[in-house]
């Protein structure tokens, strides 16, 4: 169950990964509260909630990294390519998109080991 919030508390929340560029001090300022308030207190305040925004945030832009990566098919000339696909790959490896890896066995000749055969006694009658 969600806990109630207060306004500063919302408004912080909707400002930090907008106006306030991820800066809880510019966050803590927009939303309203005053100079002498502690940001670790708020901030400790309200750490589950910025986990969530910030998971919110990384999924909003996790296409913006699926177009850099594909970007880089159509242009991989472009300047700085290489740290922009690392960024992207951060970001999506982060957001659960992660890269798959498939392993091929292949054997030559040897020997495969069977279980052994189930044995079935028989009732004597």
């Amino acid at each position: 169950m969600a806990r109630e919030l207060t306004m500063k508390q919302k408004v912080f929340l909707d400002v930090l990964f907008e106006q306030a560029n991820g800066d809880m001090v510019q966050a803590k300022k927009i939303a309203g509260y005053a100079d002498s308030s502690s940001t670790s207190e708020i901030i400790k305040g309200l750490k589950e909630e910025i986990l969530e925004a910030t998971q919110m945030y990384m999924a909003r832009n996790a296409p913006k990294a699926a177009m850099a990566m594909t970007g880089a098919l159509y242009d991989p000339t472009e300047l700085g390519i290489r740290d922009k696909m690392s960024a992207a790959k951060e970001l999506l490896d982060r957001v659960g998109l992660v890269k798959t890896e498939k392993m091929q066995v292949e054997a030559s000749g040897g020997v495969m080991l069977m279980p052994p055969k189930a044995v079935i006694e028989e009732e004597d009658e």
